[in-house]
């Protein structure tokens, strides 16, 4: 026997038990690097087929529906900061019977400001019923109430955290944790957009600041990056650096693409299985073809006055939002997929002033998402559209009192609160479920934030069991594996 084949043969035989299975690790975790390695060097993509295989080209393309779709585009008005339902929607006498009374120690035990707890408080709006339906709603909302009969309100939405950052990502992304795609993220990722020269999913954000989260409220996640969301500008030119410097012959301009439409193509397949690499050629192809479609997709000035006026364009409070409003209504008319428009900041966060707070928000917001409704209804463009007003969470029936300075607000209440859709398959003229005599918890016909998302992709023609992604080999969704069901109440 050879020198070195004794000495391997006496390791063998000292080896001891910790040695064995420390060694064995070793190989382990050497044959998972190698393979990760050898993905990365050979440029194919780990979570995808063998390389022989077809790889999926992630693209906006439209794609079929799993059934027949009732919407085929999302607007969805986002009021970041947590609105009170008790004092828009869900109206609740009790509370002027136990007013000024100490609240129950459940309730206590679910504020974020413990040392701000005051007592019940009632609303001080009017409360009326409206339209056919005869739903009630609050004073607040003067515009709103002329198109109840074309919304389903539901009272009985419930939430799994307190605090606006998790509360906005389950809204968004269906967990409480970053680094998942958002919900129009999944929507393209699922059909696409009808409309290849405008991006499939389209951020209209306030000129005043960038909501709670940032741009996480809109990202792709572990998605492809080309189904993340796209900020347009609603003041000036809808994205920076659309135009090119200088004008040049429109033949040199087109052969000036087609040279790089063959340069980006050669080295994508030298780079195959890379998504960030597909998306950024993506997004120069699209920005080309955005020069002129953008512009005037988003070229108000071809609306009429009567138009302006009823989306609230030519006063000063409603003129923000209303622009944007009227923005939606155009890039959905031209194919856009998924549009959501945010409001500055969270002006629904009303911890104090709650009065001044919400005659501020719903000023700002209740004409023009009443504006848009009929607008949208008038052209026919409703019954494909679905709309969503809502926020991350509701407020507490209760005071909050800060320092004893000013007047009172209300804190986060993530345990019951209410939204709204319309439009794209949804039973107009009707309220569904409740919270108790309160307005603390939602009791009757309860609807997680799991739900009204399998909702969402059910109106679109998709199941939220099947609208999977595979990652780390996981069949990945928007829900999750939490339970889930399609509100099926509200489907007209």
């Amino acid at each position: 026997m050879l020198e070195k084949d004794k000495l391997l043969q006496k390791d063998f035989a000292t080896l001891s038990r910790r040695d064995f299975f420390s060694r064995f690790s070793d190989g382990l975790h050497g044959a998972a690097l190698a393979w990760l390695l050898g993905s990365d060097l050979f440029s194919t993509n780990p979570l995808q087929a063998a390389p022989e295989e077809e790889r999926r080209v992630y693209d906006l393309k439209p794609q079929p529906p799993q059934f027949r779709p009732k919407a085929t585009s999302v607007i969805h008005l986002f009021m970041n900061g947590g609105p009170s339902q008790v004092d828009l929607f869900d109206p609740k006498p009790t509370l002027n019977k136990f007013a000024g009374s100490a609240p129950s120690r459940d309730i206590v035990n679910e504020i974020e400001f413990a040392n701000e707890v005051g007592s019940l408080l009632p609303s001080n709006f009017k409360y009326s019923k409206h339209g056919k339906s005869g739903i009630e709603v609050s004073e607040l909302m003067p515009h709103l109430v002329n198109c109840v009969d074309d919304i389903a309100l539901i009272r009985s939405m419930y939430g799994e955290h307190f605090n606006h950052e998790p509360a906005l990502y389950l809204m968004h992304s269906g967990r409480t944790l970053p680094g998942r795609p958002s919900l129009g993220s999944w929507v393209v990722y699922g059909l696409g957009s009808e409309n290849q020269n405008l991006p499939a999913y389209i951020i209209l954000d306030d000129p005043k600041g960038l909501p709670i989260n940032s741009i996480q409220n809109w990202q792709s996640g572990w998605l492809p990056p080309v189904y993340q969301g796209t900020r347009f500008r609603s003041e000036g030119l809808p994205l920076l650096n659309l135009k090119p410097r200088e004008e040049l012959p429109t033949p040199l301009v087109e052969a000036q693409r087609a040279l790089l439409r063959r340069m980006d193509e050669s080295h994508r397949q030298k780079h195959p299985g890379q998504p960030d690499l597909d998306a950024r050629i993506a997004n120069y192809e699209l920005a080309a073809r955005m020069q002129i479609t953008a512009t005037d997709a988003l070229d108000l000035s071809q609306e009429s006055e009567q138009t302006k006026e009823m989306y609230g364009l030519n006063q000063e409070i409603t003129a923000s939002y209303g622009r944007r409003c009227l923005m939606a209504r155009r890039l959905v008319e031209r194919g856009v997929r998924f549009v959501q428009i945010y409001i500055e900041g969270q002006i629904w966060d009303a911890h104090s002033d709650l009065e001044n707070s919400l005659r501020y928000s719903c000023g700002k917001t209740d004409k023009p998402a009443a504006a848009l409704l009929r607008d949208l209804k008038q052209r026919g463009l409703l019954d494909s559209t679905l709309v969503i007003w809502g926020g991350e969470f509701g407020r507490m029936p209760l005071s909050q009192v800060r320092d004893n300075t000013g007047s009172a607000g209300r804190d986060h209440n993530p345990s019951g609160f209410s939204i709204w859709m319309a439009g794209g398959g949804v039973k107009g003229g009707m309220a569904l479920g409740a919270t108790d005599d309160l307005g603390h918890k939602a009791v009757e016909n309860r609807v997680s934030v799991h739900d009204f998302h399998a909702t969402i992709l059910h109106l679109l023609g998709m199941n939220y069991r099947d609208l999977v992604y595979q990652r780390h080999g996981l069949n990945e969704r928007l829900t999750d594996q939490f339970p889930a069901r399609v509100v099926s109440e509200i489907l007209a």
